[in-house]
């Protein structure tokens, strides 16, 4: 058991947090898919390909089967009027100037700079793997619950582009492989769905953007993306390590804000007090100025 534990902690993934960088880094590069690019640009996460790329993904916009040269991850904020988010994409998209062939679209209500990216280079592919993730509206799969009538920006996104060679079927496979490694990642740090209290495996309005090179650079033709291969086992190790990084960066971010807050109204409590204080002396003092004085009689008595 114990070492079974030491080879988990071993395979573990290092994350990045890119755009938490003290220096203000705006651009990442990738270091297992040469020419690949993720940005952080005005209210939205650029990942851009060198080169068209085959595509299966659930993307608000140009979500399904395709080709992609870019997905944009945008963020809006939690109250968004949703009626249509297809026009609404659109509309940013050529507002930012962004051919719309060939584009996939997500929403998010997750601040960007919680983004997390994760890579590795297996030796038979490139993985790239991005997150944004929070976990307020966590649900289980499989359990009676409410239902939305209308789109919600997704609490969960998951950009993945693979360098390498896939049939579309392991592409499928690499679907159900990141979702269970997102659902483990929610398990091991106990978030539940707030309306039965059971175990969440994702949120109401999660997305996913698998991207795939087709590239021949790589000795190895993957048919298969479960968590027996090594391409899937990477997938699994990423997809994980960035949800959990992304989760607990927002909750940290949270918890400042709330001490921040609860400092704040602290201060605010003692300068009340001081002002209670310093209030009533001021008024006694004006009181006593205002208070009939005692006057002496002829008598030397006091009146």
């Amino acid at each position: 058991m114990k070492e079974a534990k030491e080879v988990q902690e071993a395979k573990v993934a290092k994350v990045k947090l890119p755009f938490k960088a003290e220096d203000g880094e705006k651009t990442y590069r990738s270091k297992v898919w040469p020419g690949l690019t993720l940005e952080w640009r005005e209210g939205h996460l650029l990942l851009e390909f060198p080169a068209e790329a085959d595509s299966i993904s659930s993307a608000v916009y140009g979500g399904g089967v395709g080709r992609l040269k870019r997905a944009v991850n945008q963020y809006v904020s939690r109250d968004y009027e949703c009626s249509n988010p297809v026009q609404d994409l659109e509309n940013k998209l050529q507002e930012w100037g962004y051919p719309l062939e060939g584009c996939a679209g997500l929403m998010t209500a997750v601040p960007l700079e919680h983004a997390a990216v994760a890579e590795e280079d297996t030796g038979s592919a490139g993985i790239f793997c991005c997150v944004t993730a929070a976990a307020g509206n966590a649900a289980r799969a499989g359990s009676v619950r409410s239902v939305l009538t209308a789109y919600r920006p997704g609490t969960i996104n998951i950009m993945l582009g693979i360098d390498g060679w896939l049939s579309q079927s392991a592409m499928v496979n690499a679907v159900m492989t990141a979702t269970e490694a997102k659902a483990a990642a929610l398990a091991d740090l106990g978030i539940t769905d707030s309306e039965n209290g059971l175990g969440a495996t994702g949120t109401t309005t999660d997305a996913i953007v698998i991207a795939v090179s087709g590239s021949r650079r790589y000795a190895a033709e993957h048919v298969y993306a479960g968590t027996a291969t090594d391409l899937g086992g990477a997938i699994g190790r990423l997809v994980y390590s960035a949800v959990t990084e992304s989760l607990r960066s927002v909750e940290a971010a949270k918890s400042m804000s709330r001490a921040e807050a609860e400092a704040s109204q602290a201060a605010r409590g003692v300068d009340a007090e001081v002002s209670h204080v310093e209030h009533g002396v001021d008024a006694g003092a004006l009181q006593a100025s205002h208070s009939p004085q005692p006057r002496v009689s002829q008598d030397g008595g006091r009146e």
